[in-house]
C-alpha cells in the first residue's frame, strides 16, 4: 500500500517493489517513529478504512505521518504524538478483533481518550474493577470518554445516578443500554423510561389519539436508543407484556417501581416537587437514572423552578448515590456539537 501525506510539511511515503519501512530513511531532526505489526491482516483493509481513511483522520487529528505496508504501520510526528497515535491504532485494532463496530466518532473518541493517562483503564478496566463495557443483543459498548467511562461505573454499582451535561455526551443512551443489558441478564424484571411532556403550544390533552400517541413524540429519543440497543422485534414485544414501560413523569404518582431500571430523561423540566415524587417511587432491587441539562430548563420559571439541581443539591454524597457532570469535552456527537457547545456554554462551564 502506498501513501503519501495529506498535509504540507510531512514527507511522502513512497515504497519500490521490496521496500520495507526502514527504508524510508532517517528520521528528520527533532521527530519520533513507532512501528506497529499486526498480527491478523485480514482485518487491516477495515482498520485503515477505504482509501486509507481512519489513518487520515488519525493523521490530521494528531497531526502524524503514517505509512503502511504489508501488516506493518510506521507513525512519524513528535513523540508523545506518535506515542498517542499507536495507542489508537492498537484500540482499534482490539476493537475489530472483538467484532465491535469502527466508525470516524469511535475513532475521534479513540483519539480524544488517547490524551488520558489511563486509556488502558478506561477501555480494559482498572484492577479489581470489572471491564468497563455495556453488552446488548446488538452490540457491545465501550466508552468514548473518559467521563463516560466513570458513568458506566456508577451505572454498574450505584443505586441513585445524577447525569448531568449536555446534548451528545451520551447520557440517556448509556442509561438505556445498561437498562437493556440488565434486563436481557434477568437482575431486573421490568424497563422503566420516563421523561416530562413539556408542552410547547398545544395542551397535551388536545392532541389527537391515545395516551400513547399523545406522548410518544415527547418519548421519541428513548425509543430510538431501545431500537440500538436492541432487534425491533424485542422492543415490540417487551413493549407490548409490559416489560419495557415509556411513560410521562405525571403516571409515575403512587407507584412503587420494585425489581426494575428506572430512567427519567430531560429532568431539568420537572418542578421540585415532580422530582421528589420521582425519587421516593424507588422500591427493592431497582436501579434509577436521571438525565438532564441544567442549562436547558424549559418550564415556566426557568432554573429556580427546575427540580434537577435542587435534587442534586440535595443529594449529592448521599450514600448509594452517584453524580456525573459532562462537559462540551464529553460530546462524541460529530465534533461540531462539541465545539457549538462550548461556544454557547463555554469550555470550562460546569452544569
Amino acid at each position: 500500500m502506498a501513501r503519501k501525506a495529506n498535509r504540507a510539511g510531512y514527507r511522502s511515503a513512497t515504497f519500490a517493489p521490496g521496500d520495507t519501512l526502514e527504508d524510508q530513511g532517517p528520521l528528520d531532526y527533532g521527530r519520533a517513529r513507532a512501528e506497529i505489526a499486526f498480527d491478523d491482516s485480514a482485518i487491516l483493509g477495515t482498520l485503515f478504512g477505504q482509501f486509507d481513511a481512519n489513518l487520515v483522520q488519525i493523521e490530521n487529528r494528531l497531526g502524524v505521518f503514517i505509512a503502511a505496508r504489508g501488516n506493518k504501520v510506521l507513525v512519524e510526528g513528535a513523540e508523545d504524538s506518535v506515542a498517542r497515535a499507536r495507542d489508537v491504532l492498537v484500540k482499534m485494532h482490539e476493537k475489530l478483533l472483538t467484532g465491535e463496530e469502527l466508525d470516524a466518532g469511535a475513532i475521534d473518541a479513540l483519539i480524544a481518550m488517547s490524551d488520558e493517562p489511563h486509556l488502558d483503564g478506561i477501555i480494559t478496566g482498572d484492577a479489581g474493577l470489572p471491564p468497563v463495557m455495556i453488552r446488548t443483543r446488538k452490540k457491545t459498548i465501550t466508552p468514548r470518554s473518559a467521563m463516560q467511562g466513570e458513568y458506566m461505573r456508577l451505572l454498574a454499582k450505584k443505586d441513585v445516578i445524577f447525569a448531568l451535561g449536555p446534548a451528545g455526551t451520551g447520557k440517556t443512551y448509556l442509561a438505556v443500554a445498561q437498562a437493556v443489558a440488565q434486563l436481557i441478564t434477568g437482575s431486573v424484571q421490568r424497563l422503566i423510561l420516563s421523561r416530562p411532556a413539556v408542552e410547547a403550544g398545544e395542551k397535551l390533552g388536545f392532541l389527537p389519539g391515545d395516551m400513547k400517541d399523545k406522548v410518544d413524540p415527547y418519548l421519541r429519543p428513548l425509543y430510538d436508543a431501545l431500537f440500538d440497543c436492541m432487534p425491533p422485534e424485542q422492543v415490540e414485544r417487551r413493549l407490548a407484556s409490559g416489560e419495557i414501560e415509556i411513560a410521562p413523569i405525571a403516571f409515575m404518582r403512587g407507584r412503587t417501581l420494585a425489581d426494575a431500571f428506572v430512567i427519567l430523561d430531560e429532568a431539568q423540566n420537572t418542578t421540585r416537587e415532580q422530582m421528589k415524587m420521582f425519587l421516593t417511587r424507588f422500591g427493592q432491587n431497582s436501579r434509577m437514572v436521571v438525565c438532564g441539562d441544567p442549562r436547558q430548563v424549559d418550564i415556566p420559571g426557568g432554573d429556580r423552578m427546575s427540580g434537577l439541581a435542587d435534587a442534586v443539591e440535595r443529594l449529592e454524597g448521599v450514600d448509594g448515590i452517584g453524580v456525573t457532570r459532562f462537559t462540551a469535552a464529553d460530546v462524541v456527537r460529530h465534533p461540531i456539537v462539541g465545539r457549538i457547545v462550548e461556544a454557547y456554554e463555554g469550555e470550562s462551564a460546569k452544569p
